[in-house]
């Protein structure tokens, strides 16, 4: 071999040498910044990006799709249902204990009490579709009493504030 030859070889040897060198590093950096890369904080992102991508409707067709549809529509019913407060229940009083009575049971906030007929009067003169008003939109008494929309909960229908403020008011009578 010529001294030529054996300097192309050594030249050869240390450029390879080198680029194995820094392909190490690079390897070490990847990993390093890998390592202190922020985690998801969000515990909730997967579901929120499951939601956007998932289709916006679906075709159903034939027997096949009919039976789809109805499992479809009782699913969405289900989920509907679930959004509304104490199952979906009318009955006032049900609604009352559940709710109401952590207010109207001890008089907090200037709230009547349950069945005072002095306290009550006054407002149920009113007529019953202004309490119903009130407890749906809220209300700040002139004497400083308060009451909070739907009492706090919204997830109650219009439905279950008028059955549950006219149990309130049947105790009055």
């Amino acid at each position: 071999m010529s001294k030529s030859d054996q300097s192309v070889l050594r030249q050869f040897s240390i450029m390879i040498g080198g680029l194995v060198v820094l392909t190490v590093v690079l390897i070490l950096a990847a990993l390093a910044i890998h390592e202190h890369e922020p985690k998801e904080t969000n515990p909730k992102q997967p579901a929120r990006v499951s939601a956007r991508l998932a289709p916006d409707g679906a075709v159903y067709a034939g027997n096949t799709g009919r039976a789809a549809m109805q499992v479809a529509a009782d699913v969405a019913a289900k989920a509907a249902a679930s959004q509304v407060a104490y199952g979906g229940t009318t009955d006032g009083k049900a609604i009352y204990d559940h709710l109401c009575t952590s207010c109207h049971g001890s008089g907090v906030a200037g709230a009547p009490k349950t069945g005072d007929k002095a306290a009550w009067g006054p407002r149920l003169a009113q007529g019953i579709d202004t309490l119903v008003k009130h407890a749906i939109d809220g209300y700040h008494g002139p004497d400083g009493n308060f009451m909070p929309p739907k009492g706090g909960n919204p997830a109650l229908t219009a439905e279950q504030v008028t059955n549950a403020v006219h149990w309130l008011a049947d105790q009055a009578k």
